[in-house]
Formats: C-alpha cells, sequence, structure tokens
C-alpha cells in the first residue's frame, strides 16, 4: 500500500457546473470559489473545472488554450465528441486557484443559462468525462485527488471506478463526492420513478445522448464509487442515513457509513464584515455593536416601516420555497400580527405561493414589508439592521444565512436540523448561553412558541445584546473546513490505495 507523505501539499482538482467569480447561480457557486481559495492559501495546489459558457466575459477573464481538440470517448458505436480546455490564471494574485474550462459549443457555449435543459443530463456526463480525458492527457499535472460536487457531478467517482478503473493515470487519483442537496439526484423526481426506468446505480453509464441517460440517478452513482463522501454539515451526513432525510438512498448511505463524513461550509469573512462592508451605512463591529442601532432606523426608513428601535424587526432573506419551512408561516404568521407588534421583511424570490402569500400580507399590514426579488446589497443592510432572521427549515444541508446573520449582530431563529443544527446554540436563560432561538419539532406551534421567545427575549436589552455578541464572535471561516477537507481528502487517498479485491 502507497502511504501519503503527510507533509507534502495536495494536487485537489474541483470538478462543478458553476463557481464564483465567473458563473454563480446558488450556494454551490460561492462554496466553489471560497474553499478553494481557503485550501490554496494553505499551500496546497488546488485547480477548479467547470465548463465554458458564453456568459462568462472573456474581456474580464482572459483564457489561453491548452488543449485543442480532446477527444472525449462516446461509446463505440458514436463518434467521440470534441472539446478543448482553456485556463485562468489571475497573474495579480498568487494565492488563487487555477480555472480550467471545458469548451464545447453544442453543450455549453451556445446555451443561455447554466441550468434547466431538457439535455443537462448529457451535458454533465460530458463534464465528467471530459475532465477525466483531460487528466488523462495532460501530462503536465495530475491531481492526487477529485472532488466532484452535486448530483451533477456523480459520473465522475463512477467513470473512475469502471470505465478508467485500470488506466495508469486515472487509477491513482481518488475521489470525494460532495452532496449539497440529496433532494436532486439527476434529470428525474425520485419520488416518481417506476420499476422500468429504476436506475441500480451499477449498470453501465448510457452514452452521452442516450435517452436512458435522463432516467440515471448520478447521486446515487457518486455514492456508491466515490473513495469518500461527504455533505456539508455533520448532522446532514446523520439525517440522510433516515427514512425521513435521505429521499431513498438512506440505505445505501447507511452501506457506506464509513466512508460518509460531514463538514460544515464556512462564509466569507472579508465580504461579510460589518466593519467595512460597503453596503452598510453606518459601520460597526462586536467592538462598538450599539452603532448597529442607526443601521436599524436606515432599515425601517428603506423599507417604509415605523422608526422605532424598541420594535422588534423579523426578516427572512431567502429562496421562497417549503424547503424553506415556510409552510409553518401559513397558519401562524396573521394570529402573530394580530397580537404582538413587531416588523416583517421579506426579501427573496420563489415558489408563486409564497410570493403571494407574503404580496398579500405586505397589502394587509402596515407592519410587513418585501421585496420579492434577488438583490445583491438588500442581504447586507437586512442582516446589519434586523434584530432577528427567520430560518424555520423543513431541512437544511448546512445554510449560510445563519451565518451570515450572525456574523452582522442579527439573532437567527432555527429549526433544529442540519446545518442549523450544527451552527446555532440554543439560547438558554437559565444559563444566559446560546447564539440564537431554536426549536426542534417541525409543527407550527413549535414555531409560533420560538417566535414568541425571541419576542419576549427581545424585551430584555442585556440579554439580547449577549446574544448578539456571542454569534459575532463565533468563527464559521472557511479556514477551520479547509484543515477538515484536508484530513478528509487524506482519508479518500488511503481508501483508494487500499488493495483491490
Amino acid at each position: 500500500m502507497k502511504f501519503l507523505n503527510k507533509n507534502r501539499p495536495l494536487k485537489i482538482l474541483f470538478v462543478a457546473p458553476e463557481a464564483a467569480p465567473f458563473v454563480k447561480i446558488g450556494g454551490l457557486g460561492e462554496v466553489l470559489k471560497s474553499l478553494p481559495s481557503a485550501l490554496r492559501e494553505m499551500d496546497h495546489d488546488v485547480r477548479v473545472m467547470i465548463p465554458r459558457y458564453a456568459v462568462i466575459p472573456e474581456d474580464k477573464f482572459p483564457m489561453e488554450m491548452i488543449m485543442e481538440g480532446l477527444e472525449v470517448p462516446n461509446g463505440p458505436d458514436n463518434k467521440a465528441i470534441v472539446c478543448n480546455v482553456k485556463i485562468f490564471r489571475d497573474g495579480m494574485k498568487d494565492k488563487e486557484p487555477v480555472h480550467y474550462f471545458l469548451e464545447n459549443q453544442e453543450y455549453f457555449e451556445q446555451r443561455g443559462s447554466v441550468y434547466g435543459y431538457d439535455d443537462d443530463a448529457a451535458r454533465w456526463a460530458l463534464l465528467a468525462r471530459g475532465t477525466l480525458e483531460f487528466v488523462r492527457q495532460n501530462h503536465e499535472w495530475h491531481p492526487d485527488i477529485i472532488v466532484a460536487a452535486d448530483w451533477q457531478g456523480g459520473l465522475i467517482p463512477n467513470y473512475l471506478k469502471t470505465e478508467y478503473a485500470n488506466d495508469l493515470v486515472l487509477s491513482k487519483v481518488a475521489s470525494v463526492f460532495s452532496i449539497h442537496n440529496i433532494q436532486f439526484q439527476g434529470m428525474f423526481d425520485p419520488h416518481h420513478i417506476n420499476e422500468l426506468e429504476y436506475d441500480d446505480g451499477q449498470s453501465s453509464i448510457p452514452n452521452i445522448g442516450d435517452p436512458r441517460l435522463l432516467k440515471t440517478n448520478f447521486m446515487k452513482r457518486g455514492i456508491r464509487y466515490a473513495d469518500v463522501v461527504n455533505t456539508v454539515s455533520p448532522t446532514y451526513a446523520q439525517e440522510i442515513t433516515t427514512p425521513e432525510y435521505g429521499v431513498l438512498l438512506d440505505a445505501l448511505l447507511k452501506e457506506r457509513r464509513s466512508r460518509l463524513f460531514g463538514i460544515l461550509n464556512g462564509i466569507d469573512y472579508h465580504s461579510n464584515d460589518p466593519e467595512h462592508n460597503p453596503y452598510i451605512e453606518h459601520k460597526y463591529s462586536l467592538k462598538n455593536i450599539q452603532r448597529r442601532s442607526l443601521n436599524k432606523k436606515e432599515l425601517q426608513r428603506k423599507f417604509n416601516l415605523e422608526e422605532d428601535e424598541t420594535i422588534p424587526i423579523f426578516a427572512i432573506v431567502s429562496r421562497l420555497s417549503e424547503q424553506k419551512g415556510l409552510e409553518l408561516l401559513v397558519d401562524t404568521i396573521e394570529p402573530l400580527l394580530n397580537n404582538y407588534k413587531f416588523q416583517l421583511i421579506v426579501l427573496g424570490g420563489g415558489d408563486s405561493r409564497y410570493l403571494a402569500l407574503f404580496s398579500d400580507l405586505e397589502k394587509k399590514y402596515d407592519q410587513v414589508a418585501t421585496h420579492l426579488s434577488f438583490d445583491a446589497a438588500l442581504p447586507h443592510m437586512i442582516y446589519a439592521g434586523a434584530d432577528i432572521i427567520l430560518i424555520p427549515s423543513r431541512f437544511e444541508p448546512c445554510g449560510l444565512t445563519q451565518m451570515e446573520a450572525m456574523r452582522y449582530g442579527a439573532v437567527p431563529l432555527v429549526r433544529k436540523t442540519g446545518g442549523l443544527a450544527d451552527s446555532v446554540e440554543a439560547y438558554c436563560p437559565l444559563n444566559d448561553t446560546g447564539t440564537g432561538l431554536v426549536f426542534e419539532k417541525y409543527d407550527k406551534f413549535a414555531f409560533f412558541g420560538a417566535f414568541v421567545q425571541a419576542i419576549e427575549t427581545f424585551k430584555y436589552k442585556e440579554r439580547w445584546a449577549g446574544i448578539q455578541k456571542r454569534g459575532m464572535a463565533a468563527n464559521f471561516s472557511w479556514q477551520n473546513s479547509a484543515n477538515e477537507y484536508i484530513e478528509l481528502f487524506k482519508k479518500a487517498i488511503a481508501f483508494n490505495n487500499e488493495p483491490k479485491d
């Protein structure tokens, strides 16, 4: 067995459909910016591969061709798919990761957006196999480990352990499959798949363009074949081994539990800094948190709410969907508005039924204000001025909102699930400890009780300031998570180096 030199920097390749600053649709894009950067700061050789989309401006990110005419195999009866690989090196920043871009006109460049196409399964299969062919044929650099992100990367571990099991280069590369949300497993709804179309996760991968690829469970295959599987929080790693959260993959995850780990995501402390954030009118820090009240007045003014610092502001900054626990508000929010004095600000787009709910509330109640679409600046203003951030999620793999809110001194009110359970300590009035308000059972009465607890606790200014300060002092930096990832990568390499049966 080959042993890894513990002091040697690792060579790590991340593969994903998106990565900031080039293209960012959701939280995955932010993770693929922050985690590789944190690992690069630790002197590891980190590189990232994403598709070359037309929306990536080459004048802003000048690229150079490093492999032209890369032929990606597509089964014995089909012609190879021809791709190019380009590279972007940020010459101004030596500590930034190198970025590769898989270029193909048909599948990537001729598309106006990143997701949402009928042939998305073929596109991500091409990204997976194209990446592996590039690694195999690139004589200048070979990774120790490939990190495949979410269902779109699920075929990478599968290809490595089947098509490339005996390849001189790729057989030496370990794989980590990173689950960001197990709800999404491919181009189908896992709850509504008939037996004839069921993917056993072990049969050969259909060719790119084969209709059967649309019913292939990329998530299942990533879990089955990866050297190590990780999720974005320790509690979520436990939850998905149960029928309640496993979305029909809990039995497979139990089978592979010795390879399953959870590492909490971090947040960018530079962009989430109330002392220097350009979106915040009145800068402040843990040392002068009293200045935060000035931002509360600014927030009330911006949303046309009564300017009164004694009225608690509750805020929702979220994608408005069932996952986020908004069903708990349907029967509770009006009784709360009718019986308690508080203000509610809602920011986010999403499902039409929740957009209609909050739009109707705004028309009916003067103390409700909404901005029902995406805005880059408003979350920072809300975190810096609101008193309580509502995150009553039905499930939450990790969640960044609660960590960002605490960084600004906003107190999270959360359900004890996934990353929320791992990042928010329940306030205990007896010991005067904790960083937020927490309820456990997913029902409207538990949520109602936590909401009222927040209103009542807010009245005790010293106690409330203590919760705020403890939240601001908590450390959710990517440096902590990056150290855990290095240990995870070493486990994956060790697993990959074990003698094969």
